[in-house]
C-alpha cells in the first residue's frame, strides 16, 4: 500500500512539473519582446548640442520649469559626472536585466491580457532610493543608480538593511511590486491582518510573476533569512495569536511587523536580534498561498478579496 502511494505521488509531482513546464513555455512564448531606453547613459554622454533632440524625444524626462542652463549645468556637474561612470561600471550591459523585465511582462500579459506594454527607461536620481521604480500605463522609469551594489561607496551614508536590496538582480522585483500595487484592491487596512494580507497577495503575485526568481528574492531576504523565517514560522504564528495581535488596530504594529526594518520587533531580546524584518509580510504571503491551494480562485479575483475572507478560507496551519 505503501509503494502504492509513493508511486502515485511521483505520479502526480511528474504531472505537476509538466503543467508548469508547459505554462512557463506558453506564457515566454508571448514575447512582448522589448527593449529598455538607456536614457542615462544617452544624457550621460550628451553636449549642449544634443539637448533639443533629447528633449524632443524624452519630453518627460525634463521639467518645463527649468531652463536648458539647468540642463546644460547638469551634464557637467561632477556629482552626474560620477553616477554616469559608476552606472556605467556597474551596468556595461543591461541585456540580463531586460530579458527578466520581458519575462515579467509576459506573465503580466498572461494573467492580465489587458496588459499594455509601457516604454522602460533607465535614468540616474542622485540615488533617490524612495522611488527607485515608476510605472505609468505607457512608461517605467527606473532610477538606475539605485541599484549599483549593496555595499557601493555612494550609499555609505543608508541604513544597511535598505541597502541590502540595492543590487541589480532587485531590478524586476522592485518592478514585479509596483505592477501588484496597480492590481491589488482591498479598503483601508486596519488591522494588522489586513496589512499582512495585502502583503501577502503583493508576494503571491511575485510568485506566479517570477517563477525564475527564488523565494528569498522575492520577499528581499537574504538565504539565511530565509531559513529562519521558514525555521520559526509556528513561532510566529503563535506570538500573534496568544497576543491577540490578528485584529489589533494599534498603529504601532505595522512599524513592528510590517515596514521595512533590519529586524522584527518582538521585544523579546533572544529573538530579535536574529530575526529578519518583515516577518507580518511573510506570514500574510503563507496564508494567502494556503487559501490559493485550499480554492479554485483565479489570481484577478483574489487579489480583490477582503482579508478576512482569504484568512476565513486560508486554512492556514504554520510549518513546525
Amino acid at each position: 500500500m505503501k509503494n502504492l502511494i509513493l508511486f502515485l505521488a511521483i505520479i502526480l509531482m511528474t504531472m505537476s512539473c509538466k503543467d508548469e513546464g508547459q505554462l512557463e513555455a506558453d506564457i515566454a512564448g508571448i514575447n512582448t519582446n522589448i527593449e529598455v531606453e538607456r536614457f542615462d547613459v544617452l544624457f550621460g554622454k550628451a553636449t549642449p548640442n544634443d539637448l533639443p533632440k533629447l528633449k524632443q524625444a524624452y519630453p518627460f524626462m525634463f521639467s518645463e520649469k527649468y531652463t536648458d542652463s539647468f540642463w546644460v549645468g547638469k551634464m557637467k556637474d561632477t556629482l552626474q559626472v560620477q553616477l554616469h561612470e559608476a552606472v556605467s561600471k556597474t551596468f556595461p550591459s543591461f541585456d540580463t536585466t531586460e530579458a527578466e523585465i520581458e519575462s515579467l511582462f509576459n506573465h503580466l500579459k498572461y494573467y492580465f491580457p489587458e496588459f499594455r506594454t509601457p516604454r522602460v527607461i533607465t535614468a540616474t536620481s542622485s540615488v533617490d532610493y524612495r522611488n527607485k521604480i515608476i510605472v505609468t500605463d505607457t512608461i517605467v522609469l527606473i532610477s538606475i543608480d539605485t541599484y549599483l551594489g549593496s555595499e557601493h561607496e555612494f550609499y555609505e551614508g543608508i541604513q544597511k538593511f535598505i541597502r541590502a536590496t540595492m543590487n541589480k538582480e532587485q531590478i524586476v522585483v522592485d518592478l514585479a511590486s509596483e505592477y501588484a500595487k496597480k492590481y491589488i484592491y482591498q479598503k483601508q487596512n486596519k488591522t494588522l491582518l489586513d496589512e499582512m494580507i495585502y502583503f501577502g497577495k503583493e508576494l503571491y503575485f511575485k510568485d506566479l510573476m517570477l517563477p525564475f526568481k527564488t523565494e528569498a528574492e522575492r520577499i528581499g531576504y537574504t538565504a539565511d533569512e530565509l531559513i529562519w523565517a521558514l525555521s520559526n514560522e509556528s513561532y510566529i504564528w503563535s506570538y500573534f495569536v496568544e497576543r491577540e495581535m490578528l485584529f489589533s488596530t494599534d498603529s504601532k504594529l505595522p512599524e513592528r511587523f510590517i515596514n521595512p526594518a533590519p529586524f522584527t520587533k518582538f521585544y523579546l531580546e533572544d529573538i530579535d536580534s536574529d530575526s529578519p524584518g518583515r516577518l507580518g509580510q511573510y506570514i500574510g504571503w503563507q496564508i494567502v498561498r494556503a487559501y490559493m491551494n485550499q480554492n479554485d480562485v483565479l489570481l484577478k479575483e483574489m487579489l480583490i478579496k477582503s482579508p478576512k475572507e482569504i484568512f476565513n478560507n486560508s486554512k492556514f496551519k504554520p510549518r513546525k
